[in-house]
């Protein structure tokens, strides 16, 4: 009786989610390498070899020149002369100022390359559309709520496949013969990819877990974008970039979140050499500048409250963000396992309703 009890959770729990841990699955996998492969769809930077990389104030002021009325939120800085700077912006003539647009930086003559559509445009930033495809379906709030409830089915089904197949689990990792059978491919996944799915799901769900509680379902006004044209940068960016590196020497700055008015601050986010390696690269620490360019404030990880650097650290485990590529193919590999498992678990579901009707 309790197995049955076992087993009808499992298989309802498992044909819930089914769809959902396949589609998150293959996302997941191909997310493990977004930076590597969102740089496919990057223009080609020719370099001049007897040129140096132009300060981020020069790029700043190209981007002006050809878009005057936009509204810069953003720039991810070129880490040498073979890469671009990024820059976030809105403008009306882009979507009708309704949507990001990236605008591709020449990082020596500050000529712009390209410019394209943020996480809607799917054709020229797919890797940016797969990730609000990952984390919402591209359905807002609904998609958040779904994507939290399904990681809670998703842990179900794996907790209740332990009970099942329990006394199996031994076998499978004993590499006995007997179990290496077409009709256990179901049971093997399950057990090798055991612990990784877990993970998986329970950092999901933390991630997640805000679906849960009452200030989610509060209603809210649509946001609806008003375009203010940024202004001239109040103070040199690379001096003040120098002045950060010269008090904190192994902090180094990723991307600039460009103040909109003299009264609020830019913020420099990147990581210092010092940080664990399970800390994010680009996002463990904060740089806050005031209106000219001097440190108002750090927010270093080791300094913010432990419930932020939790979530730091579990969505860089997540993701599997803290290794190089060793760790992103394991990650891509065993991602795909959650698929693997909807898709035997179904036609295992098949099969045993095509016996029920033969027996009867």
């Amino acid at each position: 009786m309790r197995k049955s009890i076992f087993f009808t959770i499992h298989s309802f729990a498992g044909l819930l989610s089914g769809l959902f841990i396949l589609l998150m699955s293959l996302s997941g996998a191909a997310l493990v390498f977004h930076e590597e492969l969102d740089a496919l769809q990057h223009p080609p930077v020719a370099v001049a070899e007897n040129k140096t990389l132009l300060p981020v104030d020069s790029c700043y002021r190209s981007l002006q020149k050809k878009y005057p009325h936009a509204q810069v939120s953003s720039c991810n800085l070129a880490e040498d002369i073979h890469h671009p700077y990024v820059f976030s912006a809105y403008d009306s003539s882009f979507a009708e100022g309704k949507q990001t647009m990236q605008v591709f930086v020449h990082p020596q003559t500050a000529e712009i390359l390209w410019v394209r559509g943020g996480s809607k445009d799917m054709r020229n930033n797919f890797m940016s559309w797969l990730t609000v495809f990952h984390n919402s379906f591209h359905l807002k709030k609904k998609g958040e709520w779904l994507l939290g409830f399904f990681a809670v089915v998703f842990v179900i089904s794996l907790l209740t496949g332990v009970v099942l197949y329990r006394k199996n689990i031994a076998s499978v990792l004993r590499f006995r013969k007997e179990m290496f059978r077409r009709a256990n491919i179901h049971q093997l996944i399950g057990v090798y990819a055991l612990l990784f799915n877990l993970m998986i799901g329970v950092t999901g769900y933390w991630m997640q877990r805000y679906v849960f509680k009452k200030s989610f379902y509060q209603t809210m006004q649509p946001y609806t974008p008003v375009i203010k044209p940024s202004p001239a940068l109040f103070f040199n960016i690379d001096s003040a970039l120098q002045g950060v590196k010269k008090q904190h020497p192994s902090f180094t700055g990723y991307i600039i979140y460009f103040a909109p008015t003299q009264s609020r601050k830019t913020a420099v986010y990147g990581s210092r050499l010092t940080n664990s390696f399970i800390h994010s690269k680009k996002f463990a620490d904060v740089v806050y500048l005031d209106s000219v360019g001097g440190i108002a404030k750090t927010a270093f990880v080791n300094e913010i409250e432990p419930s932020s650097r939790y979530d730091i650290i579990n969505a860089q485990i997540h993701y599997g963000r803290f290794g190089g590529w060793p760790v992103k193919a394991l990650y891509s590999i065993f991602g795909l396992t959650g698929g693997l498992l909807s898709i035997t678990g179904f036609l295992l579901w098949l099969r045993r309703g095509r016996t029920g009707r033969r027996s009867k």
